[in-house]
């Protein structure tokens, strides 16, 4: 196990660093200059521009300014905004608690919705199945940018049950009333995916060799179920799940411009728009590690669950 654990996290080390450098390159070389949004259109003199371009370091080569970068991070710096004209670290700190609050809160919506009406339809054929289906299929037609807008009139102005904008005020009751509809709203399309890869994997291991072997032995139907049928069959959901939590954290800033949430989402749209390096390459890496940390408790997760995993590891 604990090699198992070393090599994966070698694995997302390099991926962090990779993709951090792939990030770095990309702004580097996206045209356009982060020094015109800092003026605003106001007149300066070369040296002005040049003591500007200095202070945020953009008059490094690529390697340099990557290099600066990296080690600012090791040593808890992450920088300036040159966007906000404000420390990064702050910057993010007062918009992250937000957006991890949504983005939990969609998960569960996510699990408990698709889960559920991914195991009935697995599991009944006929009319629950279709519906489920049907469900899923309206729901996973609806952006999340529209869903939005329609949770907005009808929840929040016609019957007024959950607040229209803002995140709240950062206490945990406030946080569920005010992240409830932008949830929701985030959840549509992945929660219909769920139920259908859940479906798919339960009709998959209900016609199993196993499974019809226990059940010819005589074994009880429920038991069958939950130990051979929905055990497994939540495997690759599992590994579904992790990927569908970091996708959630970049697809919140349609949300969350739709409901004026201060989340890192609508903050990373800022910083990439105004070519903010040193605040897009900060959330990137707040993703990749989030990635790295998901995908690392699905394979603990796999290698709890499946026998097989554990067996090619020893």
């Amino acid at each position: 196990m604990r090699r198992y654990l070393w090599r994966r996290i070698g694995l997302g080390a390099l991926t962090i660093v990779a993709t951090t450098m792939l990030v770095h390159l990309a702004l580097y070389l996206a045209p356009g200059d982060p020094i015109g949004y800092l003026l605003n259109g106001r007149p300066a003199t070369p040296e002005r521009i040049a003591a500007l371009r200095a202070q945020y370091n953009l008059d490094e080569p690529f390697f340099t300014r990557y290099v600066s970068w990296i080690t600012g991070v090791f040593q808890g710096d992450l920088g300036t905004s040159a966007a906000f004209n404000a420390d990064v670290s702050t910057l993010i700190a007062s918009r992250f608690q937000t957006t991890m609050y949504l983005v939990l809160i969609s998960f569960v919506f996510i699990s408990v919705f698709g889960l559920t009406l991914g195991i009935l339809a697995g599991l009944h054929k006929g009319g629950i199945d279709s519906f489920s289906m049907a469900t899923a299929t309206i729901l996973s037609s609806i952006p999340a940018f529209v869903g939005s807008f329609i949770l907005i009139n009808v929840f929040a102005l016609q019957l007024g049950w959950f607040p229209a904008i803002g995140g709240g005020d950062g206490s945990l009751s406030s946080a569920i009333s005010h992240m409830t509809l932008p949830a929701i709203a985030l959840a549509f399309s992945a929660g219909a995916f769920v139920a259908r890869t859940t479906r798919a994997s339960i009709r998959v291991e209900s016609a199993s060799e196993h499974v019809v072997t226990a059940t010819v032995r005589g074994i009880p139907r429920n038991k069958v179920v939950s130990r051979h049928i929905v055990r497994n069959a939540l495997l690759p959901v599992i590994s579904l799940g992790g990927l569908l939590f970091v996708g959630l954290i970049v697809s919140t800033a349609f949300v969350e411009q739709a409901f004026a949430i201060n989340g890192i989402g609508g903050l990373l749209v800022v910083a990439a728009r105004q070519q903010d390096f040193a605040l897009v390459q900060a959330i990137t890496l707040i993703l990749v590690i989030s990635f790295v940390v998901v995908n690392l408790a699905v394979d603990v997760l796999y290698w709890i669950l499946d026998p097989r995993i554990r067996s090619e590891v020893a």
